[in-house]
C-alpha cells in the first residue's frame, strides 16, 4: 500500500511538472510564398502580408494572438499582486520644472494615478497654481496625450501645444488664450516632428503632407515643410517657409531667437548631424543663409545674444563645445570657441544671467558646470547623489533656475537655483512609498569582448546575499548617440522590492562617451553592441549576482532589436526576453514611416555589404528552430507609427512556427497606444505587471507577496 501511495505521489509530480511546461497552442499563421533577392541571396517573407495594418485578416491574427497571451497571463497568480503593489506605489504626486516666461510659472503635475499629466500656471511666485489645461478630459480612456513641450507667445498672451492620439507620432497644433483659458479656433493637423517657434501674431511648425487613410500610420514619411501659421486665419492659407523637394527623405525643423530677430533651420537626413541655416526675420528680401555644409556633424542653436548666434555642436569635438558665430562674419574661420572639448561629454548649456550653466555626461552621471559668458570656469552646481539631470529651465533675462534630479531609487525633485548667488534649494519633492535608504546604487566597469571598459550601474537591496540566484533585470539600448543615465520608473521598484537586481550596461552606440562611442556601435560596428550586452550578462553571472535560469532582459525600440539579436546569439545565456516595440526586420525597416532616416545608424539593404551585415543579426532573419530560446513576450501596440508592429508581428509568427521547446513565446499588442510616449497611466501599470509576473513565472522565482 505504501509503495502505491509514493507511485501514486509520484504520477502526480510528474504529470504537474509536464503540465507547468505544457507547450502553449499558438494560432496558426498563415504562409505566402514571397521570396526577396538580395544581390543574389534569396530570403523568404513568408508573413509579408502583417505589414498590412489595415486588412481584417491582420486585425484578426491580433485578436487570436492576444487572446493566447492573455489567457496565459491571466493564469498567473502574482499578476494582481504587481499590479496592486504597483498602484501603490504610483499614487504619489509628481512634478516637471517650472517654465517661467514673465512674472507667470508653467509647470506639469500628477496627482500619481491620473492618466496624463495637467499642465498649471501661477500668476507670480506667492499665488495659487490653477488648472490651464487637463488633458485627462480629452478622452476618457485616456488614450490622447499632450505634449510636455509648450511654446508661449512673445506677447505672453497665447498658449500654443501638441496632442497626440493614440500615442501615434502624428500630432496635432492648439492654441489657447492664457489670461482666459480659451481655445481658439487655429487647429493645424499632421504634424510631426516639430517644435512651434512663435513669431509676432503666429508661429512656425514643420509638417508632412496629409497622408491617406491606409498609409497614415505605416506609409513612408516624405516631403517634410517649415510652414508659417498666422493666428485666426485657415490653416489651408499657411505659408511655407523652407522645403526642398529635391530631397524629399529629409526633415526640417525652425527655431526663433529669443528677440525674434532671427529663425535657424535645422535640415537632417538621419538621427544624427544636421544642416544649419539661418535668416533675418527684419529683413524679409534676406534669403536664408546656409552656415554648415553636410550632415557629419550636430549643431544646436542654445541662443542669440545681440550679434552672436551660441551653439552647441561636436564639429572638430566629439564629446561636443560651445562656440561663438558672429553674423557678420559666419565662415567657419571665424567661429569663437567658447567651452572648448574636454574628456567628458558636453550635453547641453543653458543661459541663465549672464552665465552660462553646462550640463555634462561624465562616466554615464550629470554634472553641472557654470561658466561666465566668455566661457571661463567659475564653479560646480552641487548634486545630491549619483543621477542626472534634466529639464533646465532658465533664462538670460532672470538669475531664477529650476532643474530636476533624479536617480534609480531618487524620484524627480525640483531644484530651484539661484546663478548669483551659486545656492540651490529644493522647490519639490514627491512623497512616496518607498525607502530609498534600503537599496544601493553601485557604477563597476566590465571588459567588452574585445577589452573595452564598460560601465554598468547595479541596484539592488543592502544586503542582498550575492548567491547567483537573485531575478535580475538586464537592460540597454545600444545606438543613435541615446546617453543612458541614471533614471527613476516605479516599475523598478516593484523589481527591487522582490529581492531583485537591475543592471545598466553603457553599451556602445550611446552617446556617454561622445560620438566616437556612438561610431562605435554604428552600421559596421552593430556587433560591437551585442557583444557589450552579452559581456554584462557574463560578468553579472560570472560575479554571481545572479544565473542564467535568473536573468530577465528588455529593451525597447533600438533596444528591442538588442534583444531579439542576443537571444538568437546566446539563448542560454538569459531566462526570459523582452523585445519592446522593437526594429526586428533589418531588411525592410526603411520602407516603412521614418526608417528611412535610420539608414545612416544600421545600414541599407540596398547596399551589398551593408546587406550582409543586416543579414548576419536581423532578429527575425535568425531565428533557429535548433535554438532552446528562453521565455519571450514581444510588447508592441496598434499605433506604433515609429517602429511599426509589423516587425513584431512577422517576428513572433516566426519564432512560434521554429521554435520547438515549452517555454511561451508570445506577443502583447496594445490598443490605442504607440511607440510609448503618451501611454496612460493605466495601461503602463497593467504592462508592467503582465511583464513582472511573466519574468518571474518563467524563472521560478519568488516574490514577496503573501500567496
Amino acid at each position: 500500500m505504501k509503495q502505491i501511495r509514493i507511485l501514486a505521489l509520484a504520477l502526480v509530480l510528474i504529470l504537474g511538472v509536464s503540465c507547468s511546461h505544457q507547450k502553449i497552442k499558438y494560432p496558426v499563421t498563415k504562409k505566402v510564398d514571397q521570396v526577396d533577392t538580395y544581390f543574389g541571396i534569396k530570403v523568404k517573407d513568408p508573413y509579408r502580408w502583417l505589414e498590412d495594418d489595415h486588412s481584417q485578416e491582420t486585425k484578426n491574427w491580433v485578436a487570436a494572438q492576444n487572446k493566447t497571451t492573455f489567457d496565459y497571463l491571466n493564469k498567473i497568480p502574482s499578476r494582481d499582486k504587481f499590479k496592486s503593489r504597483m498602484k501603490e506605489l504610483w499614487n504619489f504626486e509628481t512634478m516637471r520644472s517650472p517654465l517661467r516666461k514673465g512674472d507667470r510659472y508653467f509647470f506639469f503635475k500628477n496627482n500619481g494615478l491620473q492618466d496624463q499629466d495637467i499642465l498649471y500656471m501661477q500668476k507670480d511666485k506667492d499665488s495659487e497654481p490653477e488648472i490651464l489645461i487637463d488633458p485627462n478630459k480629452f478622452s476618457d480612456d485616456g488614450t490622447i496625450a499632450m505634449s510636455h513641450k509648450i511654446a508661449i507667445s512673445g506677447n505672453e498672451k497665447y498658449l500654443a501645444y501638441q496632442i497626440s492620439k493614440g500615442g501615434s507620432d502624428w500630432h496635432e497644433i492648439l492654441v489657447i488664450n492664457i489670461e482666459t483659458k480659451e481655445k481658439l479656433k487655429d487647429h493645424i493637423k499632421w504634424v510631426k516632428f516639430s517644435e512651434i517657434a512663435w513669431y509676432k501674431d503666429g508661429f512656425f511648425y514643420s509638417k508632412y503632407p496629409t497622408p491617406n487613410e491606409k498609409d497614415k500610420l505605416s506609409g513612408i514619411n516624405q516631403y517634410h515643410k517649415v510652414c508659417y501659421h498666422k493666428l485666426g486665419t485657415p490653416t489651408n492659407e499657411d505659408k511655407i517657409i523652407f522645403e526642398n523637394k529635391d530631397y524629399p527623405l529629409r526633415n526640417y525643423r525652425a527655431e526663433v531667437s529669443g528677440d525674434e530677430k532671427y529663425i535657424f533651420v535645422y535640415e537632417t537626413e538621419s538621427t544624427s548631424g544636421n544642416n544649419l541655416y539661418v535668416k533675418n526675420l527684419q529683413k524679409k528680401k534676406d534669403n536664408f543663409v546656409k552656415l554648415t555644409t553636410g550632415f557629419n556633424y550636430d549643431y544646436h542653436v542654445i541662443d542669440q545674444v545681440g550679434d552672436n548666434f551660441i551653439v552647441l555642436t561636436n564639429f572638430k569635438a566629439p564629446k561636443y563645445k560651445l562656440v561663438r558665430i558672429n553674423i557678420n562674419s559666419l565662415n567657419v574661420g571665424n567661429w569663437v570657441d567658447v567651452i572648448p572639448d574636454k574628456n567628458y561629454v558636453l550635453r547641453n548649456c543653458s543661459l541663465a544671467g549672464d552665465k552660462i550653466i553646462a550640463s555634462y555626461i561624465k562616466d554615464a552621471k550629470s554634472k553641472l558646470e557654470v561658466y561666465t559668458d566668455k566661457g571661463e570656469y567659475l564653479y560646480d552646481i552641487e548634486l545630491p547623489a549619483i543621477g542626472s539631470v534634466s529639464s533646465i529651465h532658465s533664462s538670460p533675462k532672470q538669475t531664477e533656475v529650476f532643474f530636476a534630479f533624479k536617480s534609480f531609487t531618487v524620484a524627480p525633485t525640483i531644484y530651484k537655483y539661484d546663478i548669483a548667488t551659486n545656492k540651490s534649494e529644493i522647490y519639490f519633492k514627491p512623497n512616496i512609498d518607498f525607502d530609498p535608504e534600503k537599496y544601493v546604487t553601485k557604477q563597476i566597469f566590465y571588459q567588452g569582448k574585445d577589452g573595452t571598459s564598460i560601465p554598468m550601474f547595479i541596484v539592488h537591496k543592502k544586503g542582498l546575499e550575492m548567491d547567483g540566484n537573485n531575478p535580475t533585470l538586464l537592460f540597454s539600448y545600444g545606438g543613435f548617440n541615446i546617453s543612458l543615465l541614471p533614471s527613476f520608473k516605479v516599475e523598478r521598484l516593484v523589481w527591487l522590492e522582490n529581492n531583485g537586481i537591475f543592471a545598466m550596461p553603457n553599451i556602445r552606440g550611446g552617446g556617454e562617451y561622445g560620438e566616437n562611442w556612438h561610431k562605435a556601435g554604428m552600421k559596421l560596428n552593430k556587433q560591437n553592441v551585442f557583444d557589450d550586452f552579452i559581456a554584462a550578462g557574463e560578468y553579472l553571472v560570472d560575479q554571481s549576482y545572479t544565473s542564467p535560469e535568473k536573468l530577465t532582459i528588455r529593451g525597447g525600440s533600438n533596444g528591442g532589436l538588442l534583444i531579439g539579436a542576443v537571444i538568437n546569439q546566446r539563448p542560454d545565456l538569459f531566462a526570459v526576453a523582452f523585445p519592446e516595440v522593437g526594429v526586428l526586420d533589418m531588411l525592410r525597416y526603411q520602407l516603412f514611416t521614418i526608417g528611412w532616416a535610420w539608414v545612416n545608424e544600421y545600414g541599407s539593404s540596398d547596399d551589398p555589404i551593408q546587406f550582409e551585415n543586416l543579414y548576419n543579426y536581423s532578429p527575425l532573419h535568425n531565428i533557429d528552430e535548433d535554438k532552446k530560446y528562453p521565455a519571450v513576450m514581444v510588447v508592441t501596440a496598434d499605433h506604433d507609427d515609429r517602429v511599426v508592429p509589423a516587425h513584431s508581428f512577422k517576428y513572433i509568427a516566426t519564432l512560434q512556427d521554429k521554435y520547438k521547446g515549452n517555454n511561451p513565446v508570445i506577443i502583447r499588442i496594445q490598443t490605442k497606444a504607440g511607440h510609448g510616449a503618451g501611454k496612460s497611466t493605466n495601461m503602463r501599470i497593467d504592462e508592467t505587471a503582465d511583464k513582472w509576473a511573466f519574468a518571474f513565472k518563467n524563472m521560478k522565482a519568488k516574490t514577496i507577496y503573501p500567496d
